[in-house]
């Protein structure tokens, strides 16, 4: 299983799982502004300014800014489209590229969203809705998702 989330927290790892894509990076992970490939896994310590990486650049926190490439939206595109469940929690389906992630996965898929207020055509997309909190919202549809 594999979770693909705009979150930019460590909270799903902290629930154990595994495979997650982080679409818009990690504030537990600072990179080089000189090198994005230098990455440094930082923690909850505060980064400030003169916070160097070897190669002497300030380094700044490994995340995705506002007019910023998303990185991992390949990875979150080759994984969706293989996908037999998707399951969409909390989200309003207006953040793009991230958005457009429902137009990948494979049409036998197994499709859902759980969100208070469900995106206006997302049935269109063979999701079923369930307007409410995930607290609410996902043991109820993993429930249904085990029957079947």
């Amino acid at each position: 299983m594999s979770i693909i989330t705009q979150n930019v927290d460590d909270l799903h790892e902290r629930a154990g799982s595994k495979h997650v894509v982080h679409l818009h990076g990690q504030l537990t992970e600072v990179r080089s502004t000189l090198d994005p490939s230098i990455v440094y896994d930082w923690g909850y310590k505060a980064l400030n300014t003169g916070d160097k990486c070897e190669k002497g650049s300030q380094l700044r926190p490994h995340i995705v800014w506002f007019g910023e490439s998303v990185p991992e939206i390949e990875n979150a595109i080759q994984i969706t489209r293989t996908a037999d469940y998707l399951l969409i929690v909390g989200t309003s389906l207006l953040v793009y590229p991230a958005a457009s992630l429902i137009h990948d996965a494979p049409s036998q898929a197994v499709r859902a969203i759980v969100n208070p207020e469900v995106p206006e055509g997302v049935e269109a997309y063979g999701f079923k809705a369930y307007p409410t909190t995930a607290g609410e919202g996902v043991p109820k549809l993993i429930s249904e998702w085990m029957k079947e």
